[in-house]
């Protein structure tokens, strides 16, 4: 294992303590602002849905470490004054029409590369608590940027790989004084009663120059480790749900910002509307905005390419040379214990939701046999290969329950053969090394069992982790141990290190903190929403019998 060295685990572990809301900061007309506060840590509880046993509180773990690593999804890093970014449809958040779009805008999100900054030293820090070791990677599952734009892209890669982080200019979004439209939180302003429903209504805090600041230049040193990169719906569409069409690339670069549907919009096609032809949305009213050519597009090729940059650790962040020539991104990376497959859930068609294709279900297929000694064929029969037996983890943005876009399907006269997220569940549960399968995309917590029907006591673990954009803005440690006859998976939340109370100065780590406070006190996303999942979601041991002789495996 590459993480032989052993530090204390720091009090960012969420089983020394937790961050909740606590005294009320501010009173708007319809809701409190809250501070975020220290409040008692969460032990590990034991989940052994997969494995017959006792439950209750984690024991100190024995066993042989195997893996280490960190999961970290959702980053969302925005261009805030991005032309091509219809924050005004939040004003149609009470609209059923809009309920698959909005939220399109955060009041945090200008502070979001601040956050991540934090996240990215804490993750640098951290030690695993049940085996002391540090992470031997991170894995990233996606939607890193906002708007598939290349300044969002290279704005990640300098937060990862260290460098300097530039939007490239002062703000000019939704958020500054002026702009005609109450529904955005404005900081600046002569005096705490601001004119915006955040301010008036929510209580929300009067910081002036706080923008100004948010948007400039600064210097990350990037994370200590190796990561690796997967592709999301955010990197190949517009915020996620819109087709990138030559219409919306060349708006991108322009100059004009739209601050209103036309006229003649039509509400009940919102979503198809925005998915198909989004650049329909910036044919109302709009104000101008500076041109910057560094905000053009990118396709998936550009994504993968970017990544393969000087010292990129290991190469290409997973990406390989086929994925440069076939214009894929799922891949393979072995360690001496595991094999982590990364899948490509986007759909190129539109949509927020995932889907897996048949070309790669067979790539996947393959590469799952390549590390099972025996396993069970399409018919049921067994088959041994005579490979050697390795663990296997799954990584990407979406989830089983959420590989539901269909719109590849229905595309061209044949369409695009897909399989449903049952059928891929079906598929793994044919190779019993697959353990467990980490994902993002919901912005929450969530840990379920996925047992195979055919093999009672055999299954693997879907492990879904929150967003660093929204609340609780957190991460994930995994520790994989060898009990002999037990797999034991320890997962711990991770809190950044930045101060849980913001001070007045708002430099640095006080920016991470206020976007953490923020996004605590977002109407319907922030402390009270439940992202951040039950204990049985968070801190947990995960126990799974042994698909093979573990001892077989050199660590």
């Amino acid at each position: 294992m590459s993480g032989v060295g052993r530090v204390p685990a720091g009090p960012v572990l969420t089983t020394h303590r937790r961050l909740g809301l606590g005294p009320v900061i501010r009173r708007g007309g319809s809701t409190a602002y809250r501070q975020v506060v220290v409040t008692d840590g969460e032990p590990h509880l034991v989940r052994d849905e997969l494995a017959a046993g006792a439950g209750g509180v984690l024991t100190p773990t024995a066993g042989r470490p195997l893996l280490c690593l960190v999961h970290v999804t959702d980053l969302q890093l925005a261009d805030v004054s991005s032309p091509a970014r219809f924050e005004f449809l939040n004003r149609y958040f009470a609209d059923s029409r809009y309920s698959r779009i909005v939220p399109v805008q955060r009041p945090q999100e200008a502070l979001t590369a601040h956050a991540v900054d934090a996240t990215v030293r804490t993750m640098s820090n951290l030690s695993g608590p049940a085996t002391g070791l540090l992470p031997d990677m991170a894995v990233t599952t996606g939607d890193s940027i906002d708007n598939a734009q290349w300044n969002e892209l290279q704005a990640f890669l300098a937060l990862f790989e260290g460098g300097t982080v530039t939007f490239g200019g002062s703000y000019a979004g939704v958020q500054v004084q002026h702009w005609p439209d109450d529904i955005f939180w404005k900081p600046d302003g002569e005096g705490p009663d601001g004119p915006d429903i955040f301010r008036r209504e929510f209580g929300f805090p009067h910081h002036p120059g706080l923008l100004e600041r948010a948007v400039g230049d600064f210097a990350a040193t990037g994370l200590s480790m190796g990561w690796l990169s997967c592709f999301g719906n955010h990197e190949a569409l517009n915020q996620g749900v819109g087709v990138q069409t030559e219409a919306l690339a060349a708006a991108l670069t322009g100059g004009l910002k739209p601050v209103a549907l036309p006229d003649d919009f039509d509400h009940d096609r919102a979503l198809e509307i925005f998915t198909e032809r989004a650049e329909h949305l910036m044919t109302g009213l709009a104000r101008p905005v500076p041109a910057v050519a560094e905000r053009k597009p990118i396709t998936r090729g550009d994504f993968v390419a970017a990544h393969f940059g000087p010292g990129a650790r290991p190469c290409g962040h997973g990406f390989t040379e086929r994925n440069l020539r076939d214009g894929t991104a799922y891949y393979v990376h072995d360690t001496p214990t595991v094999r982590l497959i990364a899948l490509d859930t986007t759909c190129l068609a539109g949509g927020a939701d995932g889907c897996l294709d048949l070309d790669q279900a067979r790539w996947l297929e393959t590469s799952l046999a390549e590390v099972h000694s025996v396993y069970r064929g399409a018919d049921g029969r067994w088959i041994g290969s005579g490979n050697a037996d390795k663990l296997v983890i799954l990584f990407s943005h979406h989830g089983i329950d959420t590989l539901t876009n269909t719109r590849l399907a229905h595309r061209g006269p044949a369409g695009v053969p897909l399989l449903t997220g049952e059928e891929v569940l079906g598929l793994l549960h044919r190779f019993g090394n697959v353990v467990l399968w980490l994902n993002g995309h919901t912005h929450t917590n969530a840990i379920r069992p996925r047992p195979d029907p055919d093999a009672p006591g055999r299954g693997f673990w879907e492990v879904t982790t929150c967003a660093v954009v929204d609340w609780p803005c957190q991460t994930r440690l995994v520790e994989l141990i060898d009990s002999g006859d037990e797999l034991t998976i320890v997962c711990t939340m991770v809190d950044h290190d930045a101060p849980p109370a913001v001070s007045a100065v708002l430099t640095g780590d006080d920016m991470a903190s206020l976007h953490r406070e923020l996004a605590a006190n977002m109407p319907f996303l922030g402390a009270d929403s439940g992202r951040d999942g039950v204990a049985g979601d968070r801190n947990v041991v995960l126990r799974v019998p042994a698909p093979f002789r573990l001892a077989t495996l050199s660590a």
